[in-house]
């Protein structure tokens, strides 16, 4: 069974930083696509960023550009995302999302292209 395990949030300063983590399991992590998405309270899901299944190519929202990075680890089935200068309107539960079926750039950007998720991690940026 597929398992995504997020971990590494946590309470941070404003203008500080956080590494998360997504372990996967039950699957071929080198086969796979991999997103960051977020989810603020009252908010629609979001994406934040992601990578191809080498790690070649990478994607960014606009609004994080410049300040947080995707990488992966395929020998340890991880991804991660390196997040710095942290905003307090960033505070959200941030997931890790797995593709098998994203064929365009485009792909990467939305919900709909990821076949699992994981449980998320709580993000919490104080000002």
């Amino acid at each position: 069974q597929e398992h995504l395990v997020e971990s590494g949030g946590g309470l941070v300063q404003a203008g500080g930083s956080l590494r998360l983590s997504c372990v996967a399991s039950g699957l071929t992590f080198s086969s796979y696509a991999m997103g960051w998405f977020r989810q603020a309270p009252g908010k629609e899901r979001e994406f934040v960023a992601a990578i191809n299944w080498n790690g070649v190519r990478t994607y960014y929202a606009d609004s994080v550009q410049a300040r947080f990075s995707i990488s992966r680890d395929n020998a340890r089935n991880t991804v991660y995302l390196q997040m710095n200068s942290l905003k307090p309107e960033e505070t959200a539960v941030y997931y890790c999302a797995a593709s098998s079926r994203i064929y365009s750039s485009s792909g990467y950007y939305g919900t709909g292209g990821y076949d699992y998720w994981g449980q998320g991690t709580q993000v919490t940026v104080s000002s």
